[in-house]
């Protein structure tokens, strides 16, 4: 590597990536990001994400952000926490190369990289990182037994697992509500509840497993949200973006909102350990 940063051998290339189209393209970026923060595509800004690591050394570690986005949380945990690197993954060209471009222009090459695979397998060496985090991406992996496998599977021996992500509150099939809710999202979004996370995270060998249920606050932060859209946000976003797309945007968040009052949809933190192996005699 040519960037300075000291980085977990990677089993493939970022350039040998199909290109399929994306879900966060550059409307949906800019979109999301007039909503929540330059570089932030999911809500709470540096204050949620400061929750989430509350209890995590990040200090001089090698760390991973799964599901990256455009890299506004991994140049905030590069910069707020000085981590020895931090590596931002991500499936979609578009956000990788935004946050590439924004670890440039703050300085923060030497420290943050950001690359693009293949969704599935994590392209990372078996004990690569001192502590993987995520925020609000793990939602998008449907097989969540396989996914809590392979991040164990990259952790070192000792290792912390800190994130958060977008839990439903059962397993059952999802209510009308929600239905609606993810066909205005039309995103791939896989839910499962804090039950299936936690037993996946056993399964996969964690310990010191635990979940937070964080439906109060986004209740409430979305309703704020769907009020700025509405209100002060919509012209400028609308010149942005166009009005077509905010437009959809408020259906998705009143659906949205039906199903966090009811309690269905549940923003929730997650935390894991992958225990020190024993010692051989």
């Amino acid at each position: 590597m040519t960037d300075g940063v000291s980085h977990p051998t990677m089993k493939l290339q970022a350039g040998h990536v199909p290109d399929p189209a994306p879900e966060y393209d550059d409307r949906a970026i800019r979109f999301l990001e007039a909503l929540w923060g330059e570089g932030f595509l999911s809500p709470g800004g540096p204050e949620e994400v400061r929750a989430v690591v509350a209890d995590v050394d990040l200090g001089g570690k090698n760390v991973l952000d799964i599901g990256c986005g455009s890299g506004g949380i991994t140049l905030f945990l590069a910069r707020a926490y000085q981590p020895e690197s931090i590596i931002g993954f991500d499936v979609e060209q578009p956000v990788v190369d935004l946050a590439n471009r924004r670890a440039r222009e703050q300085g923060l090459q030497d420290k943050a990289r950001f690359v693009r695979g293949a969704p599935g397998v994590l392209p990372f060496a078996d004990q690569s990182f001192d502590v993987v985090f995520s925020k609000d991406a793990l939602i998008h992996v449907a097989d969540k037994e396989a996914l809590f496998a392979d991040i164990f599977r990259v952790l070192k021996p000792g290792g912390r697992f800190a994130a958060s992500d977008w839990l439903t509150s059962h397993d059952g099939a999802p209510s009308e509500a929600m239905v609606t809710y993810l066909a205005a999202e039309g995103l791939s979004f896989g839910m499962a509840s804090a039950v299936r996370y936690e037993a996946a995270m056993a399964s996969a060998g964690f310990t010191d497993i635990r979940t937070v249920n964080r439906n109060g606050w986004y209740r409430e932060v979305a309703r704020g949200e769907l009020e700025r859209l509405k209100g002060p946000l919509y012209a400028p976003v609308a010149d942005a973006v166009g009005a077509d797309y905010v437009d959809k945007n408020i259906r998705t968040w009143s659906a949205m909102q039906t199903v966090l009052d009811s309690g269905e949809h549940c923003p929730t933190h997650v935390f894991g350990t992958r225990p020190d192996e024993p010692l051989r005699l």
